[in-house]
């Protein structure tokens, strides 16, 4: 990276700022930004020590001038290794075509336009929409309109200072292993400055490579989406939403008011698209804590659903009304479940549930819902954690005609219904939630009631997740070897009946002896089968210091379940804290 003869006794890192601070690529705010850490070495170490990785989907990080941060030449590059990777594995297509959408976040529209200028310098044709919008309508998009790949620029729920790079292959699934593997092979031959090939804007537009994605575009996606309705919209049926002050603005009230709900209140201060999310600490629908502006609302207008998206709205939680104790906050296997029973039950009663149906979930989701499917003759397969393990399934299930999907979700509240989106869809999700609570009203029940009478059928499933927040990387690797070389053989009480783990491909039945490989992909998970169909999981965060431990028990009553998750819990996170125990 430029003449090193004077850098001698230099740290690469240091080699590496310098490099960024004196080419004359460099715009003049980003050099103002390095010059203020010149000599501070722990910031220079930090922002240039290392690169961002291109891990789950994409590349995500704190919004910064590095190569350990977000910005427009980590964007460049990245795009550049995109660029190549499609003119590579595309070279008989004449048009090769991107399509580029953005959320809320900083710098999420530029990010977006340095995308389709490195496109259109590659001679791509960047199709971006014109305002942000939902990530699962980027997933649309590529499908819809013909395209190799898609880019969202998105962080999804963290806080305000990240932003993020999210990749899409041809079949509108984020890029799994193989394509991940390519992608950044051919990222990190880029140099940051030497090698990206952009143009201007206008230069793009002149060479037909720029073309903003038409308003019809909404029309065309949210009638896919209505075409998944099995019930008349109720007008009675009373809905607070809140967009977390994201993407879900454009689409979910307005999807909900064409399908026949009018009772449909929007949290107005979340409903700002504030880049800084300043009504909440950070904008994910999973923490109870997001709700509170909404649950206020609710309690005004007497809802009886209360539903909130992340910024890029490809995740929804919600909360239903409690007759005479308030509101509560389901988590993602109670609503997977109740999705899952509410589509199966009114296609059955529709005449359209298929023989050779598919649900699919991740490993680390509930097994409930696998109790639902089966009552219905529908199979469930599983996959790694992440939806787009889920949409590799349904582009097999496409590609072979073995299965027709239905029904996919994780329990990080993501749910997909239908083929023609191949990711978690908020939009989706919020239109058949509320499909399903006005369906069960009108039969003079409430959601919750549903539930209980899931539990009475198939045993009470309590599941739950903690995050262990730790010092390093190296720690979580550490907890996840000692779990490795010395596993535990009872836990809440209970037997372990089978380990599998799923870094080394290969699953132990601890009854039989039997061993034999694992199907999925290699990743570093470690689940553990206890008696009862109780089980755990193990693995470490893929962008944090933590690792992620999930709990599962089934009983016949609550109070044993309880008392049976309790006790997992306690002897699980005892060892995660002591891995010498």
């Amino acid at each position: 990276m430029g003449n090193t003869s004077n850098k001698k006794g230099k740290q690469p890192w240091e080699i590496s700022y310098e490099t960024w601070l004196h080419t004359g690529a460099l715009d003049e705010e980003s050099r103002k930004e390095l010059l203020l850490i010149k000599g501070k070495k722990q910031e220079i170490h930090d922002r240039f020590a290392t690169e961002l990785e291109f891990g789950t989907g994409g590349l995500r990080g704190i919004i910064g001038v590095g190569t350990s941060r977000m910005n427009r030449y980590v964007i460049r590059r990245t795009t550049q290794g995109l660029a190549n990777y499609l003119n590579q594995q595309y070279p008989e297509k004449k048009e090769k075509k991107i399509a580029i959408a953005y959320d809320s976040r900083y710098y999420s529209r530029e990010f977006a336009e340095e995308t389709a200028r490195v496109a259109a310098g590659n001679g791509i044709k960047a199709l971006l929409f014109p305002e942000m919008r939902p990530t699962p309508q980027l997933s649309f998009a590529i499908r819809e309109l013909g395209c190799q790949a898609g880019v969202v620029i998105t962080a999804s729920h963290n806080p305000p200072k990240y932003n993020g790079y999210k990749v899409y292959g041809e079949d509108g699934g984020q890029a799994i292993t193989e394509m991940a593997a390519r992608l950044s092979e051919q990222i990190s031959k880029v140099d940051y400055f030497q090698d990206i090939r952009i143009i201007t804007e206008n230069e793009a537009r002149e060479r037909g490579l720029w073309k903003f994605i038409g308003e019809s575009f909404d029309n065309i996606y949210l009638e896919k989406v209505k075409s998944l309705s099995l019930y008349p919209g109720d007008e009675r049926l009373r809905v607070v939403y809140t967009p977390l002050h994201g993407t879900g603005i454009f689409l979910i009230p307005r999807v909900l008011k064409e399908l026949g709900y009018r009772n449909i209140f929007v949290v107005e201060e979340q409903a700002v698209l504030n880049p800084a999310f300043p009504t909440v600490d950070y904008p994910n629908p999973e923490e109870k804590k997001c709700f509170a502006l909404a649950l206020q609302l609710a309690e005004e207008k007497d809802a009886d659903l209360v539903l909130a998206t992340d910024p890029d709205a490809d995740r929804v939680g919600c909360a239903v009304k409690n007759p005479g104790q308030g509101y509560t906050l389901l988590n993602g296997n109670q609503v997977g479940a109740l999705l899952l029973e509410y589509l199966l039950s009114r296609m059955l009663e529709c005449k359209l549930l298929p023989h050779n149906g598919v649900m699919v979930k991740t490993i680390v989701t509930g097994n409930l819902g696998k109790k639902i499917a089966a009552s219905y003759g529908v199979e469930t397969a599983e996959t790694l954690t992440g939806f787009k393990y889920i949409a590799g399934k349904m582009k097999e299930f496409e590609t072979s005609g073995s299965h027709q999907f239905l029904f996919g979700y994780e329990e990080s509240y993501g749910y997909l219904a239908g083929t023609f989106v191949r990711d978690k869809d908020s939009i989706i999700a919020s239109a058949l939630l509320t499909e399903m609570t006005a369906y069960y009203k009108k039969k003079g029940k409430n959601v919750l009631q549903v539930l209980e009478e899931i539990y009475i059928k198939h045993g009470y499933f309590l599941d739950d997740m903690q995050s262990v927040q730790l010092e390093s990387s190296a720690q979580a690797a550490e907890i996840l070897r000692s779990f490795r070389d010395k596993p535990m053989e009872t836990a809440g009480g209970l037997k372990i009946e089978e380990r599998r783990d799923y870094r080394q491909g290969r699953f132990i039945n601890l009854q039989t002896g039997e061993e034999g490989e694992l199907l999925l992909p290699r990743s570093d998970v470690l689940y553990f089968a206890l008696e009862g169909e109780a089980w755990f999981a193990v693995r470490p965060s893929g962008t944090e210091p933590k690792i992620k431990i999930y709990f599962s028990v089934h009983a016949p009553s609550k109070k044993e379940a309880a008392a049976k998750l309790a006790a997992l819990k306690n002897d699980v996170l005892a060892r995660s804290v002591n891995p010498d125990r």
